[in-house]
C-alpha cells in the first residue's frame, strides 16, 4: 500500500496557529493521510512539545538558502521557504501534498493522493498573475489579461486548469507552491539543490521556491484546478470562477494572515474567508483548552490580542 502524507513546514512558533488550525481541518473533513511537519532546528522545543502531544509527527530539517538572493525587503518573509524544497527528500513516503500552514481545508482531497503524476512530475495551481494591489517589484507581466484563471469559469474550472500552450502568456508557466503534489526523490532533490547553488536565475527569483519549482519543473508541472489551491484573491477577482461551497482547501495569500487580525477588523472583502480560519481556531480552542492548557497558552501567545 503506497505510503502517502500531507506536509507542511514550520520554522516559527508564530506560524503554530496556522499549523495547528490546518491540522485540524484536515481531520474534520475525514481526511485519511496523517499531516507530517518539516521543522528547523531553530524551532523551540515548547513548540515540537505542543506538536507531539498532538500526534503530529516531525521530521527536523537543515534550513536551506541560496547563496545570494534579491528579495525585496516587502518579501524577504519569503526567505525560509527555501526550506519547503526539503520535501523531496522525505523518501520514506511514496507521495506527498505538501501544503502552506496558512490554508484551511474545507473538503475532503485525499483523491489528489491517488491522482495520476508521470515521473518526475509535480501538480500544482497556477498562480494568479493579477497584482490585484498593483505591487511594483511583481513582474509586469503580471496583469489579468495573462491571469491563467481568467480563462476558465464555472463550473468548467471545477474540473479542468488552464493548459500551458507554447504560445501561452508567461504567467500561464508559473506555479503557485502553496500545495504541491510530489513524489519524493533524492536525485529529484539533488538536482534542486545543484539549481540553487549555481544558477544564475536564483538571485532574481521574487518568490523562492516557487519560481524554482517553476523553472525546473518547466513542462513537467501538472495544472490543478483553481478549487484545490483556492488562493483567497481569487474570490474577489475572479468571482465568475469561485464558489464557496467548491473549495477544498483556502489559502491566505499575502502578508495579512488571518491569525494576526482579528474577525472585523480586516480587509472587509476577505472577511467571510477569515471567519472560516477563525471558526476553526474556535473549534481548536474547545479542544486544547482542557487538553493541553499549557500549548493553548503558546497557541494565544501568537495570536492577535483581542
Amino acid at each position: 500500500m503506497p505510503r502517502c502524507a500531507y506536509l507542511t513546514l514550520i520554522t516559527t512558533k508564530e506560524y503554530l496557529p496556522g499549523l495547528l488550525v490546518l491540522h485540524k481541518t484536515l481531520q474534520d473533513v475525514g481526511s485519511k493521510y496523517p499531516l507530517v511537519v518539516m521543522a528547523t532546528p531553530s524551532l523551540p522545543q515548547e513548540v515540537h512539545d505542543v506538536l507531539t502531544r498532538k500526534g503530529i509527527a516531525i521530521s527536523v530539517v537543515e534550513p536551506l538558502y541560496p547563496k545570494h538572493s534579491t528579495l525585496t525587503e516587502h518579501d524577504i518573509r519569503f526567505a525560509e521557504t527555501w526550506t519547503k524544497l526539503r520535501m523531496f527528500e522525505l523518501v520514506d513516503y511514496d507521495r506527498l501534498v505538501a501544503l502552506d500552514a496558512d490554508m484551511v481545508v474545507k473538503r475532503n482531497m485525499d483523491e489528489l493522493m491517488e491522482r495520476y503524476l508521470p515521473e518526475d512530475h509535480i501538480a500544482a495551481g497556477h498562480v494568479c498573475a493579477c497584482n490585484p494591489r498593483k505591487l511594483s517589484h511583481y513582474p509586469k507581466e503580471w496583469i489579468p489579461e495573462n491571469c491563467a484563471y481568467s480563462a476558465v469559469s464555472h463550473p468548467g474550472g471545477l474540473t479542468t486548469a488552464t493548459r500551458i500552450e507554447e504560445n501561452s502568456p508567461g504567467p500561464y508557466n508559473q506555479l503557485n507552491s502553496g500545495l504541491v503534489v510530489l513524489r519524493p526523490s533524492l536525485d529529484t532533490f539533488d538536482k534542486l539543490r545543484s539549481f540553487l547553488e549555481t544558477s544564475p536565475l536564483v538571485p532574481h527569483f521574487k518568490f523562492p521556491d516557487q519560481d524554482l519549482l517553476t523553472e525546473v519543473f518547466k513542462g513537467r508541472w501538472i495544472p490543478l484546478p483553481w478549487c484545490y489551491n483556492a488562493l483567497k484573491t481569487l474570490r474577489v477577482i475572479h468571482s465568475d470562477l469561485w464558489r464557496d461551497e467548491e473549495v477544498r482547501c483556502v489559502h491566505y495569500i499575502l502578508s495579512d494572515k488571518p491569525w494576526r487580525t482579528r474577525p472585523g477588523k480586516g480587509d472587509p472583502q476577505y472577511e467571510l474567508l477569515n471567519q472560516w480560519w477563525w471558526d476553526a481556531f474556535k473549534q481548536l480552542r474547545a479542544e486544547m483548552e482542557a487538553a493541553d492548557p499549557e500549548g493553548w497558552k503558546l497557541v494565544e501567545g501568537n495570536i492577535a490580542p483581542a
